[in-house]
């Protein structure tokens, strides 16, 4: 990325490059912008990642991905969560360093979050929150929210369905 073999958005190739992580068990939800250059999405497709652009997720319910995703994971397999906050759309979370446009909802991130229990969550995280860039204090409030609900989702955490 911008030549540099070591940015903020290099992370997940060094880790595959580096054998710390299986693509093949990576599931990157709600991508989108041009990228700088076609290997941005032409190398993680060669890899294995599974790759779902936010433009094939508008009007939809994220439950059913989520669901074939526990389904591919299992619940023994050690599952590394992270969510970019980016990754929702600026009009709910203009926070970020790197804001584009048509992204995820609210709703949807929900989703997301609320459908990796039953995972092996080994670590989780939420990143790219700037609350410099949101004068409204949204996207922290947003962030916070989803941080409790990866808590609430880890496992042994005890929930009722409703």
């Amino acid at each position: 990325m911008f030549g540099e073999k070591i940015c903020h958005g290099t992370s997940f190739r060094r880790a595959v490059e580096e054998g710390l992580i299986d693509p093949k068990k990576a599931f990157q939800i709600g991508l989108r912008g041009g990228g700088y250059s076609p290997d941005d999405y032409d190398w993680p497709l060669e890899q294995g990642f599974h790759m779902f652009p936010a433009h094939d997720l508008w009007y939809k319910s994220l439950c059913p991905l989520m669901a074939d995703i526990r389904r591919e994971l299992g619940s023994t397999q050690p599952v590394y969560l992270t969510f970019d906050i980016d990754a929702i759309d600026p009009s709910y979370c203009p926070g970020t360093g790197t804001p584009e446009i048509a992204g995820l909802t609210t709703a949807q991130a929900l989703e997301v979050i609320r459908g990796t229990r039953g995972l092996n969550i080994v670590s989780a995280d939420v990143v790219e929150v700037n609350p410099l860039y949101d004068v409204s204090g949204g996207t922290a409030i947003t962030a916070a929210n989803l941080l409790f609900e990866i808590l609430c989702s880890l496992p042994g955490v005890k929930y009722k369905q409703r």
